[in-house]
């Protein structure tokens, strides 16, 4: 069966994606170093790793499976779900993939480099209405393509 991974901390769709998770009957992790509230679902659990910078990305990575989905804006993270087979989108809706992680690692390490220098001193644009709807259909169609490939 497929299962699914929220990279809890910082994610602003975890009740959209338990309630996607729900329709469906997946199970689901929503992973955090603490600080988020447990679910009433049954089908949720709660896992709470150590403080660290990459704990709750460790976590995930070691125990996803192929078809299974991660819900995440860390690239280096969704880079180590797609190299274990599994799906990893965005919470705006964008689906990580095969094709573009190389690139959207690479830019990260620009980005992060210019940010260092102080070149650039903003950040991501604010998590819209737009983005969350966008979200909600994209998992949708991806939790249907997971389940087809399991």
């Amino acid at each position: 069966m497929v299962e699914i991974y929220i990279d809890a901390d910082a994610c602003p769709v975890r009740d959209e994606t338990i309630r996607v998770a729900a329709r469906h009957g997946l199970k689901t992790y929503m992973v955090s170093d603490g600080g988020i509230r447990p679910s009433q679902n049954s089908l949720v659990e709660l896992v709470i790793v150590s403080r660290g910078a990459d704990a709750a990305d460790n976590w995930i990575a070691g125990h996803i499976q192929k078809s299974d989905i991660c819900v995440t804006n860390d690239i280096p993270l969704a880079a180590r779900c797609l190299d274990r087979g599994a799906l990893a989108i965005k919470p705006n809706g964008e689906l990580f993939t095969d094709n573009g992680i190389g690139m959207a690692l690479a830019n990260r390490e620009l980005m992060q480099g210019l940010r260092e220098s102080g070149e650039i001193t903003g950040g991501p644009r604010p998590f819209s209405k737009s983005d969350r709807s966008e979200f909600l259909n994209r998992l949708e169609t991806t939790v249907r393509a997971a389940m087809r490939q399991r």
